[in-house]
């Protein structure tokens, strides 16, 4: 095999979306129409392509391409998988919503098309330019379909609000790089890890610590969370229900690969900074969140509370640790799809509406919609025996046996202080009079919010291949 071909075979995945979105943006011009016609339903099937691809390609061997940029291991396949599945159930639940509120513009499928390419890039970045690259494509795209609904002054500040601190935080992590860089003489992981060594000099922890404040902002930990709740409750829902899922994937994915793998010596600088975003996130998801009256300001700070709880395996820096990351993300993002696809139902005449209020008394005009929601609900809360039970089990497990006590005991106490918001939404819809009526969900929303209910109800009946393949995603980072 040359080594071009075998270049193309390890990032086919990367080559479908790359191709289709340039075929996407021709059709949609050729067309020259406001709706976006088939434009949606060939994004889907593209993602999925490329999704079908990865999943097909978990047995094949490891390989760095790209002059050593580029790496395919079971580690990046493994968070590609739920990126890509992140980005097809959002744009699959985000048909009906977009066609409603008149904004089923042609390029918002190309958007998320090429932002799950910068995701997919970032996944598999092994040096510090490819993952500047990576993370810029992914995150223009994102800053363009905050702002999507261009009518609507909410997304249009959303959109602002995200580009010019998301700009803040790009420039930051630029200038941690070039530290790193500077005081390395490569862009590489694995060459930063061999001339860094176990000497932390203060340019290297200053560099550490900027690179990890841009990575913080991507994945909407406190103190960089600012940005959260006024994007997510401005941007139309399926373009928060997409934040919420894909993006979050890629960004613990490279900030698990750069700690892990470009500074092993100087692991215990590291920690400390991860330790003290897990707490500080944790404590502003579960305190912020509790007054909250709309939905998806609530989504947020649980987002940055998950977010937190998820960094408590990475916090441990071990095998354990990481692969409880990778098995919190991941049953993360079935109960994250699966309550958005219960907040896009939420219409009442044609129109949609996001106070938790609305949801007074749901299981009586609606039982289905309350008992699937309650379960995303009891599931996020940690309730056992759900999904989000031992999601929480294993990253609280790694750092355990890692000798991180503090951390886990403060992470079990905040986690029953997030009870209480979840739990309240229970009982709006179980004990509190009805206020008003949904309209019918559309059978995509159905269908998303089962499945949601079905992986988290039953999950822990056999959980042997998810966790398998979790340990062999982390054990490749070894």
């Amino acid at each position: 095999m040359t080594s071009l071909s075998f270049a193309f075979a390890h990032s086919l995945p990367e080559i479908i979306l790359a191709a289709g979105a340039l075929m996407l943006i021709l059709i949609g011009a050729i067309r020259g129409r406001e709706s976006d016609g088939p434009i949606t339903e060939l994004a889907i099937g593209l993602i999925g392509i490329a999704l079908a691809v990865t999943v097909l390609s978990t047995k094949s061997s490891p390989a760095v391409i790209f002059d050593g940029a580029f790496i395919d291991d079971p580690f990046g396949r493994f968070m590609k998988i739920l990126a890509l599945t992140g980005s097809l159930i959002s744009l699959f639940m985000g048909q009906d919503y977009l066609a409603r509120e008149k904004i089923d513009k042609f390029e918002f499928p190309i958007l998320i098309v090429l932002s799950t390419l910068g995701m997919l890039m970032l996944i598999s970045a092994t040096g510090l330019i490819a993952l500047y690259l990576g993370l810029e494509l992914m995150s223009l795209a994102l800053y363009v379909i905050a702002a999507f609904h261009r009518d609507n002054v909410k997304a249009s500040e959303a959109g602002l609000k995200y580009f010019v601190l998301g700009a803040l935080s790009s420039g930051m992590l630029l200038y941690g790089a070039s530290l790193i860089y500077g005081f390395s003489g490569t862009v590489s992981f694995a060459g930063i890890a061999e001339a860094i060594g176990g000497k932390s000099s203060i340019g290297v922890i200053f560099g550490l610590v900027f690179l990890m404040a841009g990575l913080a902002f991507k994945m909407s930990t406190a103190p960089f969370h600012m940005w959260t709740p006024d994007v997510y409750e401005g941007a139309p829902t399926p373009v928060t229900a997409f934040f919420a899922s894909a993006p979050k994937m890629a960004a613990i994915a490279v900030t698990i690969r750069v700690v892990i793998t470009a500074f092993p010596g100087i692991a215990t600088q590291w920690q400390q900074i991860i330790v003290f975003i897990s707490i500080l996130s944790m404590a502003i998801g579960s305190f912020a969140a509790i007054g909250q009256t709309n939905i998806k300001r609530l989504m947020a700070y649980s987002s940055i509370g998950h977010m937190g709880f998820a960094l408590v395996g990475l916090a441990a820096g071990t095998l354990a640790g990481v692969q409880g990351v990778l098995c919190y993300m991941a049953i993360y993002l079935v109960m994250t799809l699966g309550t958005f696809s219960a907040i896009l139902s939420m219409r009442v005449k044609g129109k949609a509406v996001e106070a938790i209020t609305d949801l007074s008394g749901l299981a009586r005009t609606n039982g289905t919609m309350a008992f699937f929601l309650a379960l995303m609900m009891f599931s996020l809360a940690g309730i056992p025996p759900l999904a989000g039970f031992f999601a929480k089990w294993y990253v609280f497990n790694g750092a355990i046996q890692a000798g991180l006590y503090f951390l886990a005991i403060t992470g079990v106490l905040l986690s029953t202080v997030a009870a209480y918001y979840y739990l309240r939404v229970v009982k709006i819809m179980y004990f509190d009079e009805p206020v008003v009526t949904f309209d019918p969900p559309a059978p995509s929303l159905r269908i998303v919010l089962a499945a949601s209910g079905i992986l988290v109800l039953f999950l822990f009946t056999y959980p042997a291949l998810f966790v398998e393949a979790a340990y062999a995603a982390a054990k490749s980072l070894f």
